[in-house]
């Protein structure tokens, strides 16, 4: 049974970091591809930042560029989201998904974890 589990959420302030880690099991971790997304009140779900299941390629938001990185840890099953210089606007519930090299879409999610920046 595949198993996605976020944390590393919370209430901070504008211009604040956090790191967001997402524990995987249950599946080959390396041969995934992994990818944070995120829906806020309201909104439709969004990608965020998608990393290769080889680390070669990533891919962001153009809303997060610059101050998002995704990042992964093979050895630990991880996924990490390091977000820097966090906006209100970036306030939203934040999801870790998982997708076979192979396959065209996401379809490993996990619970999402909730990220809440005020100004």
């Amino acid at each position: 049974q595949v198993q996605l589990v976020e944390s590393g959420g919370g209430l901070v302030q504008a211009g604040d970091s956090l790191r967001l880690s997402c524990a995987a099991s249950g599946l080959t971790f390396s041969m995934h591809d992994m990818g944070w997304f995120r829906q806020a009140p309201g909104k439709e779900r969004e990608s965020v930042a998608t990393i290769s299941w080889g680390e070669r390629s990533t891919d962001y938001a153009d809303s997060v560029k610059g101050r998002f990185t995704i990042s992964r840890d093979n050895a630990k099953n991880t996924v990490y989201l390091q977000m820097n210089s966090l906006k209100p606007e970036d306030t939203a519930v934040y999801y870790c998904a998982a997708k076979h090299r192979f396959q065209p879409e996401y379809h490993y999610w996990g619970q999402g974890t909730q990220v809440t920046v005020s100004s």
